[in-house]
Parts: C-alpha cells; sequence; structure tokens
C-alpha cells in the first residue's frame, strides 16, 4: 500500500534546488541560475519546470538555459504574482522547490537542414533561448537561422548581452524591434510580425517556432502561413493555466487538450483550431 502512494505522489513532489545566481533582466523581469537537485537535470528545449516557493506556492516556469548545460538550471521568469514575486525576492543560496522538466519539446530536429524562424515576442525569447542555444551549438545541422524578437519599449528588451553578440555573428540574422521607442531609440519600430516579411528565408522548406503574448503568435503564424511557410512547420507554446504539471488537475485544459501534458508545444495547425475557439 505504502509503495503505491509513494509512486503516485513522486510526480508531485519538489526536490530542492540552490539558487546560485540572480541577473535582474528588466524592471519585473529577473533570470535565476539553480543548481539542479541531482547536480543535472537534463532537459529538451521547451520543457517547463514547476517551480516552489515553501509556504508561498508553485509556478510553472520554462527552462531558458542551454541544453547542453545541464549542470546549471537556468529559469527566467516575470514579477506578476504572488509566487513569482517571492521567487523575485530570493538571493543565492536561498533553496527553491523544483518539480520536472515535463512537456514536449520545440521539434529541433525538424529544422535541419532547413532555415530555421525563431520568431519571439517580449519574454517570449526565455522559452526559445534554449532553441537557439542548440542550432548554435548544432549548427551545420540547419540552413540559415534568423532570431526576430520584439517587446513593447527597449527597456522590455530581455538578454541583451547575449542579442549584441548574437547580432555580431556572421552565421545568423537577429531583428529586433520595439512597439513604442522611446528617446534615444534608433532601432526600428512596429510590431514584432514587421520583421518576418523582411526576413530572407526560404519559405518552402522553412521551420518556424513562435513564443510570446497570444495575440502575437496569432499574428505571427498567420503572418508566417501567409509567407509561404506550411502550418505543419510553425509551431507555436501554449502555455497557458498550467498548475499540476503532470496532466492530473485538469486546469490547463484547452479544449480536448491538456497543455502540460499534450503540450505546451503545437504546430499552428492544431493550434489554430484552439485559438479560434473564444471560450477555451
Amino acid at each position: 500500500m505504502s509503495a503505491a502512494v509513494d509512486i503516485g505522489l513522486a510526480p508531485m513532489l519538489p526536490r530542492p534546488a540552490r539558487i546560485t545566481r540572480v541577473v535582474k533582466e528588466t524592471a519585473d523581469t529577473f533570470t535565476l541560475h539553480l543548481e539542479p537537485p541531482d547536480g543535472k537535470l537534463a532537459f529538451m528545449p521547451g520543457q517547463f519546470n514547476m517551480l516552489y516557493v515553501f509556504g508561498v506556492g508553485e509556478v510553472p516556469i520554462s527552462i531558458s538555459g542551454d541544453p547542453d548545460a545541464p549542470e546549471v538550471l537556468v529559469h527566467t521568469i516575470r514579477a506578476v504574482g504572488a509566487v513569482t514575486k517571492a521567487l523575485m525576492a530570493m538571493v543565492p543560496g536561498d533553496v527553491v522547490g523544483v518539480r520536472g522538466p515535463y512537456g514536449n519539446a520545440w521539434p529541433v530536429g525538424e529544422g535541419m537542414r532547413r532555415d530555421l524562424v525563431v520568431v519571439a515576442g517580449g519574454i517570449g525569447l526565455a522559452p526559445l533561448r534554449p532553441v537557439i542555444y542548440h542550432a548554435l551549438s548544432h549548427r551545420a545541422d540547419f540552413d540559415r537561422v534568423y532570431v526576430l524578437y520584439g517587446t513593447r519599449t527597449p527597456s522590455d528588451i530581455l538578454f541583451e548581452e547575449e542579442l549584441r553578440a548574437w547580432r555580431a555573428r556572421f552565421d545568423m540574422e537577429v531583428e529586433l524591434t520595439v512597439d513604442r521607442g522611446l528617446a534615444g531609440w534608433s532601432g526600428r519600430t512596429g510590431v514584432v510580425t514587421t520583421l518576418i516579411e523582411r526576413a530572407d528565408f526560404a519559405p518552402e522548406s522553412a521551420v518556424a517556432m513562435v513564443c510570446g503574448p497570444e495575440v502575437m503568435m496569432r499574428f505571427a503564424a498567420r503572418e508566417l502561413a501567409q509567407n509561404g511557410v506550411e502550418e505543419e512547420r510553425i509551431f507555436v507554446s501554449l502555455e497557458r493555466k498550467m498548475k499540476c504539471g503532470v496532466g492530473l488537475c485538469g486546469n490547463c485544459q484547452l479544449g480536448p487538450e491538456l497543455l502540460c501534458r499534450d503540450g505546451p508545444i503545437y504546430p499552428y495547425s492544431r493550434a489554430r483550431r484552439l485559438f479560434a475557439v473564444r471560450e477555451l
């Protein structure tokens, strides 16, 4: 009896992970570097963990680190609720609970010998950063690599040092835009979808991965499809209302899908039908 109970509870049991570094990204967004519970935690780009603050609660957070460096667990988080605000107040040496990784992955294998187009909006760059790391570590597997990134204002830009380093490379293209340029901004202004038609990728064979606010993903996926990318090769991340992470509570149900179990990554050909039902 007790063994059966232990097996049933194991997926819901957080394991302790110590914070080794905290990076302030923007006014309300930060990155935690954790020492994984077992010294390393293998994951695939696009997967997420449940992070637990003792006495407060837990939240699902995508992994934003390098899949080839499993000895460091990296999460980029926006402080919008009680748990994420509690995480923002933590310092190196503090301990959080970790469950996971959960969910499916960005299909990086689909991009082999194809153009890879990464389209990110706001904090949506964080779940896509492992894809970029993977593409750069396995650069010969891909043809052209494009990163198209948009934020509301210049102060919302994530990973600025990395973006500068990526833009300086000769084997990838990085384009950045903001919805509203403030004083001193000399870059592009406009929504991220305006970058899609400017990018010189081959739509008949390209693979696109899109993450950001839901309205942004809808318009970006539609723009990619209108520019000739097949809907089966456009992938989006649906990360809504996950609570248990293992498909038990039903909180993240979207139509027939349990996003934590069946997703969060979906081809646009499937996600489009879910986007279209307002009640879901």
